[in-house]
């Protein structure tokens, strides 16, 4: 069931994406990066940790010249420049310099963090990605953007910086909590809905053997989702123009999820915000009502949730003047001409916002 994809940076190969089924293959993608010289530190979470960081540590010990190790409490919250400062700290008294390198053992929050302190300690050092959660397998981990919530605000402080390697073990999937996967479930629709109508069928074909986590299945999906989102990143690795099609969903996705406290789990965030934007594509004339319903339907047969209660349309339209896809004062939206063909547009209004908004918090439902 391996399958490999190398993701280029100008035309010359960056890093390879690499799918298992098992850990044993992580020793010799390492010694095909070097490492025998390198200090390693290992950076996880708590959930993580107790599942995968002795096998994982076992096998790099194997590899490298040290490894360390440092576990941080789980959540969306630890994901801060404080978590930040305890890392660089424990790098310093483990006296990381630039040839050394870090690995990203978890899911998106691990990922994310564990990149930003690679891309600023020491102005940069290496890092790979050993992702855990579908979301962070097919979407997070790949592509280069690392970063920090500050004060709330999503991402937004922030670098790319792109891995040496991913490592997806895809039997992680088998331990993911169900609200964990219905969430990476968010970002593998999007995929669909922007960029591949047949790929969108497809899932909704095989719906019941991907909620059974049918590890083939589940290799197929993330094959496409790490394509697709491969695709789009070498073609803008900066987020220039196309690579903001990826941000589908997340507009109003990011405001849902910052005024909730990142009480909901992201991508459970970006399928409502998906939602929404699906029904601001219909009232621009280019998604009928029944393809509205059947993206609806759809996220809901994930076990997404399609509404959210507790917010206001207003508070949820200021949230999105303060998010980071603003572009001289106008927020950049990522709407649907038809499934399957996102595109970006700068003149959605408050009042589009606010029908969208409706649609998901229960005005229509």
């Amino acid at each position: 069931m391996a399958e490999r994809l190398t993701v280029l940076r100008d035309l010359k190969p960056a890093y390879d994406i690499v799918l298992e089924t098992s850990f044993e293959g992580l020793k010799k993608e390492m010694e095909a990066l070097g490492v025998k010289e390198k200090k390693l530190c290992i950076v996880t979470d708590s959930h993580v940790s107790p599942l995968y960081l002795e096998e994982v540590k076992e096998i790099l010990t194997g590899c490298c010249r040290f490894v360390s190790v440092f576990v941080f409490p789980a959540g969306e919250e630890q994901k801060n420049l404080d978590t930040v400062r305890d890392l660089y700290e424990h790098l310093i008294r483990e006296k990381f310099d630039r040839k050394d390198m870090l690995a990203a053992l978890g899911g998106g929050v691990v990922g994310d963090l564990c990149g930003f302190a690679a891309a600023t300690y020491l102005r940069g050092i290496d890092f790979f990605q050993i992702p855990t959660t579908l979301l962070s397998q097919v979407d997070s981990s790949i592509g280069g953007k690392t970063g920090v919530d500050f004060d709330a605000y999503k991402n937004m402080v922030g670098a790319f910086h792109m891995p040496k390697l991913v490592y997806t073990n895809l039997a992680t999937l088998l331990t993911l909590p169900d609200e964990q996967f219905s969430s990476g479930m968010g970002e593998v629709i999007k995929h669909g809905l922007i960029r591949d109508a047949a790929y969108y069928q497809w899932l909704k074909e095989n719906h019941d053997g991907i909620m059974a986590r049918d590890l083939k299945l589940c290799c197929q999906m993330v094959l496409v989702s790490n394509r697709i989102k491969k695709q789009v990143v070498e073609a803008d690795p900066t987020e220039q123009g196309e690579r903001a099609l990826l941000n589908f969903g997340h507009t109003l996705g990011h405001a849902v999820e910052k005024l909730m406290d990142f009480s909901m789990l992201h991508g459970h965030c970006v399928g409502i915000g998906s939602i929404a934007a699906a029904r601001i594509s219909q009232l621009r004339g280019f998604l009928t009502e029944e393809d509205v319903m059947d993206i609806r339907g759809t996220f809901a047969s994930f076990q997404l949730p399609v509404s959210v209660n507790g917010l206001t349309p207003e508070a949820v339209i200021a949230a999105t003047k303060n998010d980071k896809k603003m572009e001289a004062g106008s927020v950049k939206f990522i709407l649907l001409k038809e499934t399957g063909e996102g595109y970006a547009d700068k003149t959605v209004t408050d009042q589009e916002m606010r029908a969208g908004f409706d649609f998901i918090g229960g005005a229509h439902l």
